[in-house]
């Protein structure tokens, strides 16, 4: 790997890997404490990440339990996770909340599976501008007579197959996803 195109696989890596976090945040139907990453709770002022503030566990494969460390951050927990767009209605007890997730309808499946398809292409997309990029700055080079005729059509290939390997992850993960939402 030219070293000239370090800094466009590190791109194509970030693009694959915000993918990935987006997919973590998509319920399907089983429990996953994932979707609670992104949502904050105001701990004496200052928003502050969930997990930071409670414990977070999944007794059922279908329930998440979320104990908080001080008995009144309850209220602050139930409320952060209403004005959430997770869709879950938590309930509570006094001292524990639990969020209970529906079975996914599979009318819901289908669109979700459509969802991650769409959010797959986006990543490809991303990745292939990152190759047009890539492709640019060579040919620049190769205007500015830093790398000849040969070295340009190398550093394409390369760049070309670092496309390919990540369209190939980006693919396998939109499968792997589509498969674990479309199992009932």
């Amino acid at each position: 790997m030219d070293s000239r195109l370090a800094v466009y696989e590190e791109k194509m890596e970030k693009s694959y890997d915000s993918l990935i976090e987006e997919y973590a945040t998509i319920r399907a139907g089983r429990a996953n404490p994932h979707i609670l990453d992104k949502i904050t709770v105001d701990y004496y002022g200052a928003p502050t990440p969930l997990q930071q503030v409670a414990n977070v566990n999944v007794p059922e494969p279908r329930m998440i339990q979320i104990q908080p460390w001080e008995p009144s951050l309850v209220k602050e927990i139930e409320k952060a996770i209403l004005v959430s767009d997770i869709g879950l209605n938590p309930t509570n007890d006094g001292k524990v909340i639990r969020l209970v997730f529906p079975e996914l309808t599979e009318e819901r499946r289908k669109e979700l599976a459509k969802d991650i398809k769409k959010k797959g292409e986006n990543a490809k997309v991303a990745v292939r501008n990152i190759r047009r990029d890539a492709n640019d700055a060579c040919k620049k080079l190769n205007k500015a007579n830093e790398v000849s005729e040969d070295e340009l059509k190398n550093l394409e290939d390369e760049t070309q197959k670092l496309t390919d390997k990540y369209i190939a992850k980006i693919d396998e993960a939109v499968e792997t996803k589509s498969k674990e939402i479309l199992t009932v």
